[in-house]
């Protein structure tokens, strides 16, 4: 990734939104005015992580979950193995790997949730967001992105910028 794609040279804030639609908005009215928004980033600042629990682990989920991984991971590698065998072992080689990987994986899953002790008996999701969205500019743009933004439909002035 080309990292110069996301630096500005002395960049200027345009202004700062509470949410990611109001700072695409606000980008979204200097694109329609002509401004030369390539010369703009959207950064997200004060960013917090969030964790929503989706439920309790059992050890029946926990297993239930290695059987399923493992089931996929056995059936994908007995078709690959079944390919190279005769016709009439086909099925059975294929049956074979889902049988050893369910195994595999109920087993695996359970050595790694026991090793964790119960100090983590909930599943969840995770992800980070920002609190704020500040839309930067070039500094020769600061004075033309302003006014152009003054005139933004339910514009305000913002503290921030």
């Amino acid at each position: 990734m080309n990292s110069g794609l996301f630096e500005l040279e002395y960049p200027q804030s345009l202004g700062v939104y509470d949410d990611y639609a109001a700072a695409q908005k606000a980008v979204d009215f200097l694109s329609d005015e002509g401004f030369p928004v390539q010369n703009v980033l959207i950064v997200g600042t004060d960013l917090r992580q969030v964790e929503r629990v989706t439920g309790r682990l059992t050890t029946g989920r926990v297993a239930g979950a290695g059987a399923a991984s493992g089931a996929w991971l056995g059936l994908l590698i007995g078709l690959l193995l079944g390919i190279f065998s005769d016709g009439s072992a086909w099925l059975t080689t294929v049956l074979g790997g889902v049988a050893l990987g369910l195994a595999f994986g109920v087993v695996w899953v359970l050595l790694g949730y026991a090793a964790t002790r119960g100090q983590r008996d909930f599943s969840s999701v995770t992800k980070v967001v920002a609190t704020r969205y500040e839309v930067l500019v070039e500094h020769k743009f600061l004075a033309q992105g302003k006014e152009l933004l003054a005139k933004l439909p339910g514009a305000t002035q913002n503290p921030f910028a």
